[in-house]
């Protein structure tokens, strides 16, 4: 990381290993470095299930190391308009989101960023795992070093202006590597456990949760060929590929195991396939719209790049086409399992994230041929 004499960053501080070393990094290049602790949520069941309280300490005892101010402020409104809400209408549509992409747009680059430069911030930093590379017209949003934790996949919805005025500390640095120096360091959570699952559900239980929001309606769980083997809780609470949670016991002549398929939500029938790899599983291609693109536009013409409809999964070859409107059509070299509607697709050259969208529809060959 270049380093810097004096210009004043703002480091959001999680209470998390990741942002406690971000931080300490910006300290040893020479930033005039500043700690905000955000709250993003808040519910009644805090207490139970929030770990804010205990972030907020961990925060605290980073900063006292490092001897730089910690500020806090509370975006548990904003989330809840921008991102939370989005979700449910998501959810009650029967797509699946993904809300640490929206937060990160609305919250961590949108509100954190504004609140930063009120605070004489130059720049703002986050613990993500990626990296920012300055090019004749801009920036490039790229992975990080570490593939097994980069972090670009949630970061495509942030615009090119916000990234110019973001700096990533860890964009060279594996995870074993970040809690070394955090031990280094005396940070006391150097071997704390990485957050997992929805932001805004943490580890409770995702039915649970989404059920104090959205009502249960109930329908039949039906095999590709017809056959009724279960009953469902609403097909809000599940999602594609899902395997564990739909209760179907043992069907006779049918070794299973079963998965989600598809969603009938005319006749609120969810649709389930024997076998992983079952063909009602595989489709050919998506179409996506809400599309961003880090430079501001996608490449010239039908391009081809590398496609992630998930997290963790590898780059997948494709061919993309630029439909008229907000959309585009991604044509894979090989069929994909359990694409998701109101999931992420994000598109790669190499190391560079050039952007994506949220998928809106899966489609088989005829589909793809008919929209051509």
């Amino acid at each position: 990381m270049t380093r810097r004499s004096g210009e004043r960053v703002v480091v959001g501080l999680s209470g998390g290993v990741d942002s406690a070393v971000a931080a300490l990094r910006l300290v040893e290049a020479g930033y005039d470095v500043h700690a905000l602790f955000m709250k993003n949520w808040e519910d009644d069941d805090d207490d139970t299930h929030c770990t804010a309280e205990q972030d907020l300490a961990d925060a605290r005892q980073v900063a006292q190391q490092l001897d730089i101010p910690l500020h806090q402020v509370n975006f548990a409104a904003q989330y809840k308009r921008d991102v939370f809400e989005h979700c449910l209408r998501e959810f009650q549509a029967g797509r699946t989101p993904n809300p640490d992409v929206l937060c990160n747009r609305e919250i961590k680059f949108k509100a954190f960023l504004e609140h930063a430069l009120r605070l004489g911030a130059k720049y703002v930093a986050t613990g993500h795992y990626a990296r920012i590379e300055p090019t004749a017209s801009g920036v490039c949003l790229l992975r990080a070093h570490d593939g097994n934790k980069d972090q670009s996949y949630f970061l495509y919805m942030v615009g090119e202006t916000a990234l110019a005025k973001t700096l990533f500390p860890l964009g060279d640095l594996t995870k074993p590597t970040v809690r070394r120096i955090a031990e280094d360091a005396g940070f006391d959570n150097f071997e704390k456990k990485d957050s997992t699952g929805i932001c805004f559900i943490g580890e409770r239980d995702f039915r649970a949760f989404l059920a104090r929001y959205i009502k249960s309606r109930p329908g039949p769980i039906v095999t590709t060929d017809g056959e009724t083997v279960g009953e469902h809780m609403g097909l809000s609470f599940y999602t594609l590929g899902q395997r564990q949670g739909l209760g179907i016991g043992g069907v006779p002549g049918r070794a299973g195991p079963w998965f989600v398929a598809d969603k009938d939500l005319e006749g609120n029938n969810l649709i389930v396939a024997e076998g992983i790899d079952h063909p009602a599983l595989l489709n050919d291609g998506l179409l996506a719209n809400d599309l961003h693109w880090v430079a501001g536009g996608p490449p010239a013409g039908e391009f081809r790049a590398g496609a992630k409809t998930r997290y963790r999964q590898a780059d997948q070859p494709c061919r993309v086409t630029m439909l008229d409107g907000d959309g585009c059509k991604v044509h894979f070299d090989d069929p994909q399992r359990a694409i998701t509607p109101g999931q992420s697709v994000v598109l790669y050259q190499g190391d560079v994230c050039l952007g994506g969208g949220i998928i809106r529809e899966r489609i088989t060959v005829r589909h793809d041929e008919a929209v051509s």
